[in-house]
């Protein structure tokens, strides 16, 4: 066995074959006695990596060396599902190899097994089909020196771990499609135990803190994601290292998590929380930058299996959007997948109440409706075209369930793939409607506030835009006269533009919004109306 072992990556180049044995002669890392004895004794900066997936690329094999210094060769064997990577130097080999002889490596959910090769330097030079593995290695060794020269103490080539600590500091710039803790547990979590997440709003923009386990899986996760997009184009990742050393948590809820004190209270929050789930141990996480598809199509926490696209973890900017594969608690409730289609069926509605504009304004709430449609023969069933599958499914997740007009509402997603407007002549009652150019779009804008603040239906509502005329009275009438019962309503103190009133049922604050939504006050002021969990 050891002479095999000691063997085993000895390449024998004739007539442009390359024969190496297949890694059946690696040993399972827990029998750490008998892997030793096998494991070549001397160390050199080539390591031989064994058990590679087939669909692993170039650019993951290196990832996994350039958080220990600079990659100079690389061989990959695909037909053997092994490669050797030569490091700048043997110290950046040896931290390498002694750090994933304790925590194991993986490449798209699958363990890698890495140890010392016999040779002392790769000559790749006459070798064939080098060329995407010289290209990969300049393109993750540019983006390494590029991350180096903006860190404190960058890592030297064969130098020691960087010795940041283990809390990141993330900014999300362009904000277009809401960004949750979840979301940003689920991604982060891809390069290792995550143990602190707090999130928070700063100078309007979305931050977050993130303490990982070991500082080492932070930097990781730096080297990789800084600069990355979640969805295309928007929701972008800028990340530097945190002056704190540890976080303090003082609630699990929806805005901070402590993964180590699931007995820490939820505060004022409602919302069920779930373990952080990460793989099994610290690695190239199964990361897809990709420049296919909507950004609805790879919204990270709807549990998608990967996209098309070129698979370059840790080269930042260069495919696009982010797509995490492992499923996890991101989904929102009741959502259990993202697929391409953005019409809904709406069933279980009230005819005598429920008109086009109406769906139009609800479902506004949560997505950008580009048309609307009642069935002429079966009224109490409609389609909702949304702008994409992500504010579909947002929509399916806070109204599925909803009482609305004393109906209760079942939304899901429609076998349809747009709503065709009625062909000219045709018998439709006014029940199909365009909004596609409507001004009242909440999220047409990128980066809008209002994807910051989107929640359940309640019986408290967010007012704005409400002109200086209008008094207490006047707004409590204005409510009282759709049928709803004021509880209570108050101005903001430093904004009388905006206001909260409590109604006295979730279907009240329903139908009010329904009615109210758009309000002419006149002197071109027109109400907002949106739902809010603050209270009065």
């Amino acid at each position: 066995l050891n002479k095999h072992t000691m063997q085993e990556d000895k390449i024998a180049i004739k007539k442009n074959k390359i024969n190496v044995l297949p890694p059946k002669h690696y040993l399972p890392f827990c029998d750490e006695k008998k892997r030793e004895e096998s494991l070549p004794r001397s160390a050199s900066r080539v390591l031989h990596l064994g058990q590679i997936p087939s669909e692993a690329t170039e650019a993951d094999v290196i990832s996994l060396g350039l958080p220990f210094g600079t990659v100079t060769n690389l061989l990959m064997l695909k037909g053997k599902n092994q490669a050797l990577l030569e490091m700048a130097s043997e110290e950046a080999a040896v931290t390498m190899v002694n750090y994933y002889a304790t925590t194991r490596p993986y490449l798209y959910n699958r363990p890698v097994y890495i140890q010392y090769s016999n040779y002392r330097e790769l000559k790749t030079d006459n070798l064939p089909n080098q060329a995407r593995a010289q290209a990969a290695l300049q393109a993750m060794n540019a983006m390494q020196s590029g991350n180096q020269a903006t860190a404190s103490t960058p890592v030297a080539e064969g130098g020691p771990l960087p010795n940041q600590g283990s809390v990141l500091r993330v900014i999300v710039e362009n904000l277009f499609y809401p960004v949750t803790l979840d979301v940003l547990c689920q991604i982060f979590s891809k390069f290792g135990s995550v143990l602190k997440i707090i999130t928070f709003t700063k100078n309007s923009m979305f931050q977050a803190l993130i303490q990982y386990a070991h500082p080492m899986n932070a930097y990781y996760a730096k080297m990789a994601l800084d600069g990355q997009s979640i969805y295309t184009a928007c929701c972008t990742l800028r990340i530097d290292f945190s002056k704190l050393a540890s976080l303090k948590v003082k609630y699990n809820n929806e805005k901070s998590r402590d993964f180590t004190r699931l007995d820490l209270p939820a505060g004022d929050s409602q919302q069920p929380l779930g373990p952080c789930i990460a793989p099994p141990a610290f690695g190239t996480p199964n990361v897809t930058f990709s420049s296919y598809g909507r950004p609805a199509e790879f919204a990270p926490g709807m549990g998608f299996a990967g996209s098309a696209g070129a698979s370059v973890p840790g080269i930042p900017g260069a495919f696009g959007s982010l797509t995490v594969s492992t499923p996890g608690p991101m989904t929102p409730p009741g959502v259990f997948g993202v697929p391409g289609n953005s019409v809904l069926l709406v069933s279980n509605l009230n005819p005598e109440a429920i008109t086009p504009y109406g769906l139009f304004i609800l479902f506004g709430v949560y997505g950008d409706v580009h048309r609307v449609k009642i069935m002429f023969n079966k009224k109490e069933n409609a389609l909702i075209q949304m702008a994409d599958a992500f504010q579909a499914q947002l929509a399916i997740s806070y109204l599925n369930g909803l009482t609305l007009y004393g109906k209760v509402l079942h939304a899901s997603l429609s076998k349809y793939q747009a709503v065709q407007l009625p062909h000219e002549g045709q018998q439709d009652q006014g029940l199909t409607k365009d909004y596609s150019n409507s001004p009242l779009h909440r999220f047409k804008k990128p980066g809008s506030k209002n994807f910051q603040n989107i929640f359940p239906p309640s019986a408290t509502l967010h007012l704005s835009n409400i002109p200086p005329s209008v008094t207490v009275d006047d707004m409590k009438n204005l409510f009282a006269s759709t049928g709803s019962t004021v509880k209570a309503f108050r101005f903001f103190q430093h904004n009388y533009k905006m206001a909260l009133i409590q109604l006295g049922s979730v279907e009240e604050a329903v139908q009010a919004l329904i009615a109210l939504h758009n309000h002419d006050f006149g002197e071109n002021h027109h109400l907002r109306i949106s739902f809010t969990k603050s209270t009065i």
